[in-house]
């Protein structure tokens, strides 16, 4: 299957953070804000689980369906558990109109907070001195877009991933192309950007297609809204933001579905705590569980994220 990218996501989440922050800010905040009086009603709907009309907006399934037991209770410290953030990477986490931590992953905790019926509070910091601070006692829980990798495994606990990276393909609206594979991309030209995880991928799964590479994903997103191009491969979450920003100009949309492959872009993003915090650690995944069964976690993820980019 070739290289092992993953061991670069750090790098990668690290430059999708700033490609998100430059166009995204604004576009969250307006989502956490326009979106609530939506979230209540949301919050009334049955979970996945049950029968209901399919979302336009596609919400990803990490969870497993057999994964039912007995409930496990967090540890009891007699004080909140605090939970690291980071506040410039919309719509995961960021700062909402009165400087308060929000965004999918804060209310997500937040949420599990709920179920586990504990105190919380939750912190923002910078980004790239969340996992010293955590190994310093500093905070209890990161949750922010930390990907998780064996050097984060060797050092910290994790629960399972309640998000993670997928690549996608788009393509102009105008054209009305096949949906991505192997034979359909033969010879057409695909954008991509030059060195990175998706590059790799095409070059081992699409070798026919004409590669058209990039120094950064903002000129590749430019060059296929001007027809250069036939798609455009990257990844999902900064094209889901693109597609329904100002700049797209509704050229584009997502062609065929999302690639996952932990080789190329990772495990994804969970809850990190210390290895000594097991019992809290078990806890944490048992209430993603229950977040996810009940609803919740579909309810937010239909206010932060207007496009999914899965």
């Amino acid at each position: 299957m070739g290289q092992d990218h993953s061991v670069g996501m750090y790098r990668f989440v690290t430059a999708t953070r700033a490609s998100s922050h430059s166009r995204g800010l604004l576009l969250a905040i307006g989502i956490a804000l326009s979106a609530l009086p939506a979230g209540v009603a949301r919050a009334q709907q049955p979970p996945p689980s049950a029968a209901a009309e399919p979302s336009a907006v596609t919400v990803p399934n990490f969870w497993n369906p057999r994964a039912r037991g007995e409930r496990v209770e967090a540890p009891q410290t007699g004080r909140a558990v605090r939970f690291m953030t980071d506040d410039e990477f919309p719509p995961l986490h960021f700062a909402g109109p009165d400087g308060t931590p929000t965004g999918f992953a804060v209310e997500l905790a937040r949420a599990v907070c709920d179920r586990l019926a504990i105190a919380c509070t939750v912190q923002a910091r910078r980004f790239d001195t969340l996992l010293d601070a955590l190994a310093d006692k500093q905070g209890d829980v990161v949750a922010a877009a930390v990907p998780l990798t064996q050097g984060l495994r060797a050092r910290f606990l994790a629960t399972r991933p309640y998000f993670r990276w997928p690549a996608r393909f788009i393509a102009r609206k105008d054209r009305n192309l096949p949906a991505p594979s192997a034979a359909a991309l033969a010879e057409r030209s695909v954008g991509v950007v030059e060195g990175s995880a998706h590059e790799a991928y095409l070059k081992a799964f699409f070798p026919k297609a004409a590669r058209k590479t990039f120094t950064d994903l903002s000129a590749a997103e430019s060059a296929l809204k001007r027809g250069e191009m036939d798609y455009l491969f990257a990844d999902g979450l900064n094209l889901a933001l693109w597609l329904n920003g100002q700049e797209a100009e509704t050229c584009c949309a997502f062609s065929g579905g999302d690639y996952l492959e932990n080789r190329y872009f990772g495990e994804g993003i969970g809850f990190v705590t210390r290895t000594e915090d097991a019992a809290l650690a078990r806890a944490l995944d048992d209430a993603l569980q229950r977040v996810w069964d009940d609803g919740k976690y579909t309810e937010l993820y239909l206010r932060f994220f207007p496009i999914s980019p899965f």
